[in-house]
């Protein structure tokens, strides 16, 4: 089996969705090429290659290609050099922030200038008759409009007509064919306005959701026997110590060695809470020291970093493109010709059947034209996912696609792991029950001496219990002897008496009562006296059960936990989050057979999510509609397994997620749905001959733009 490759290609400047769906379907027929996806947001194309040996070449052609489609747009990748501005375009070699030449600006304000002296009621009545006002708004429409149908006649003669160019081309022309001179030249003047705005409109998109993951640092303060050096994150090495100063983002993971500061984790977790760190915390690339001076031993390489990840996380998240994303796509490709052939019909075929006016029925064709381009859809949805993904990553949320971010929205089931996901995955002590005379102080302090020298997370848990509870700052009493008793427990013995701890099988001859708890019970007994019990259990988060109560609120039917503990704790955890269903005492293979079972239980448009760690459950995660890792930042085996990535532990960030996801598809539903309207009512309205081409040149540019705007509210931290 032969191996497959992705290559990226960077595509500078390309801001047309239109172009750029050309440039993704003429790439995708190359030889060699097994796919190819350009995303609009990210200007860039994806190649998926059977064998790299020929990406030189198919480099120079994917050049073609886009210099056949977009002439502006420049064409690089690292190793193969950029193409330059000189040779794509000989007005390109200076532009602006939106790509713009300043001679083009100039000639299209010369052109609007012609534009409006032609318009002044004064001055139309003063030119010669009949070709003065040809001249004045002929003379503006070439200076405005004179590369669009430039480029019209370029595509025509490769073959390649059904484009905004054609579309705008035809109806200016037809418009001065018919001796309506000023629309003719508003449409082309409107048209290039609204485009220049759209484009604006996608370049600022572009930019802001950009900034919102400007985690990336410029530089490491490397510690040497020369003193401290500026270098390039990329220069440290693991193992190699780096100074963060007060303000400085942390440039690589690792480990405090000396300082104290508060973290600023925002753009890592969505969370505004600074987190406290001091020598031996773990801390994370991207997150910004906002006080004090920290030492820190490099633990991962850059390549690997939390923000190495990240980043390519949010850069390559939207060439998974969700299912309306393709469906808009093919349905543009359609849409143009149809509309095109409509106004064909629109113009020959009434003034042959009635005999009416030529002019007026050609006239009702340009508005045709005009308003057909989709330009509103095919830019405005993927802006709207790109918004989405980028607003996901604010609250702390990596969505590894739009296909993962459009299936949030339909969730019907949602199974969650137990440990590390609804509960803390750490033992703690729940209750302490003394008896015979015996204070929980005491009970605590002698169970604590008799755990200390075991490394059983149970026996961790009881002496953090007495260390941390706030009364005790020594640390436990020693022992004087110290037996491990497989299977049972400890005897030790404490300051001359003799302390058993452990399960029930130790206590052999002690009298007890058996409690009716749920966790772990550890019984502790003095000189053969029962002293009382402990209960150890995992603690459940402090947000799980609202969590569970808000997912019910957004819809999902219904809830369930699977869980390898015993049932009688399984079922203690479900009851107390109300969750739905609970499946307990499972091994891992189990654990997907009872998922195939949920799957035959939801209905077929519901998707059915699985939220655990990303580690050990990724067979689960990978047959699920959607696979959430928990907690997962910084974990390779997390992000590789999982489609969306919580950055911190809380369920309550899966609330979020939906959220977005429903804001999002809100957004997308309310695009289509608008565009559509407003292009079908203009398209009535101009076979009926009440619209006018000011209206169609509306239908096109001011939708389109209306669209891209409200797919910018996409990217909002707070969805509603």
């Amino acid at each position: 089996m032969e191996a497959i490759i992705k290559r990226e290609v960077r595509l500078e400047g390309l801001c047309c969705a239109n172009c750029a769906a050309k440039i993704e379907q003429r790439t995708s027929k190359l030889e060699g090429v097994v796919g190819a996806v350009v995303d609009l947001m990210a200007e860039k194309l994806t190649l998926t290659l059977a064998d790299d040996s020929r990406f030189a070449s198919l480099l120079e052609e994917v050049r073609e290609i886009t210099a056949d489609v977009e002439p502006d747009v420049r064409v690089s990748v690292a190793g193969y050099g950029a193409d330059s501005p000189a040779d794509i375009d000989g007005d390109a070699q200076d532009r602006d922030d939106e790509g713009e030449s300043p001679l083009r600006k100039i000639l299209m304000g010369v052109g609007a200038v012609l534009f409006l002296l032609g318009m002044l009621p004064g001055l139309s009545g003063r030119l010669p008759e009949p070709w003065g006002e040809l001249f004045i708004f002929g003379a503006a429409y070439l200076l405005i409009g004179g590369e669009v149908v430039l480029r019209a006649a370029k595509n025509i003669s490769k073959g390649q007509v059904f484009d905004e160019n054609f579309l705008m081309t035809v109806a200016t022309i037809g418009a001065f064919a018919i001796g309506e001179y000023p629309e003719g030249a508003a449409v082309m003047l409107f048209y290039q306005i609204g485009e220049a705005f759209q484009d604006y409109a996608v370049g600022k998109s572009r930019r802001s959701i950009t900034a919102l993951m400007d985690i990336r640092p410029d530089f490491a303060n490397l510690k040497s026997a020369d003193g401290v050096l500026r270098v390039s994150p990329e220069e440290v090495r693991v193992g190699d110590l780096i100074i963060v100063k007060p303000g400085e983002k942390i440039p690589l993971d690792g480990r405090v060695t000396d300082g104290y500061s508060a973290l600023d984790t925002s753009a890592l977790t969505g969370e505004s809470l600074p987190r406290d760190v001091q020598p031996g915390s773990d801390v994370l690339s991207g997150s910004i020291c906002t006080n004090g001076l920290l030492t820190i031993e490099v633990t991962r390489p850059f390549g690997e970093s939390t923000v190495s990840k990240i980043l390519a996380l949010v850069q390559n998240a939207s060439g998974n493109k969700a299912p309306v994303e393709n469906f808009i796509t093919k349905f543009a490709r359609y849409y143009t010709p149809a509309v095109v052939f409509a106004a064909i019909a629109l113009a020959i075929i009434p003034p042959l059947a009635t005999g009416g006016s030529w002019s007026e029925w050609i006239n009702r064709a340009l508005v045709f034209l005009v308003v057909s381009c989709p330009c509103a859809l095919v830019i405005s949805i993927p802006l709207s996912f790109f918004g989405g993904i980028g607003g996901a990553s604010r609250n702390g949320i990596l969505v590894k696609g739009s296909s993962y971010l459009d299936a949030l929205h339909n969730v019907d089931t949602i199974v969650f792991d137990k440990t590390g996901t609804l509960t803390r995955g750490v033992f703690s002590v729940t209750e302490i029950v003394p008896a015979n005379g015996f204070s929980a102080d005491s009970l605590l302090k002698l169970a604590a001496g008799a755990e200390s020298g075991s490394n059983h997370p149970i026996a961790q848990s009881i002496v953090r219990a007495y260390i941390n509870d706030g009364k005790n700052s020594e640390a436990p009493p020693t022992t004087d002897s110290y037996e491990e008793i497989a299977g049972h427990g400890i005897r030790a013995e404490i300051g001359g008496k003799t302390v058993l701890a452990g399960n029930a099988g130790l206590m052999n001859g002690i009298a007890f009562d058996v409690p009716d708890v749920t966790g772990t019970v550890v019984y502790l007994a003095v000189d053969g006296v029962f002293a009382g019990h402990i209960v150890i259990a995992d603690e459940v988060k402090p947000d799980s059960k609202s969590a569970i109560a808000a997912l019910k609120a957004l819809g999902v039917r219904k809830t369930a936990m699977l869980t390898g503990d015993a049932r009688a704790v399984g079922e203690e955890i479900g009851r107390e989050l109300g969750l739905d269903e609970i499946h307990s005492e499972l091994l891992p293979q189990d654990k997907v057979d009872r998922i195939e079972r949920l799957f035959e239980e939801k209905p077929p448009k519901g998707k059915l999510l699985f939220v655990g760690d990303g580690i050990n459950d990724a067979p689960v995660l990978a047959r699920a509609d959607v696979g959430i890792a928990m907690g997962g930042v910084g974990s390779d085996a997390a992000i590789e397994a999982a489609d969306v990535v919580l950055m911190t532990d809380e369920p309550g960030k899966l609330v979020t997620a939906i959220k977005v996801a429903k804001s999002t598809r809100a957004i997308v539903m309310q695009n289509i749905v608008f565009a559509l309207a407003v292009k079908g009512v203009i398209l009535a309205l101009g076979a009926a001959g009440i619209a006018t081409m000011w209206i169609a040149v509306f239908g096109d540019v001011g939708v389109a733009l209306i669209a891209v705007l409200n797919a910018m509210r996409a990217m909002k931290k707070n969805p509603s």
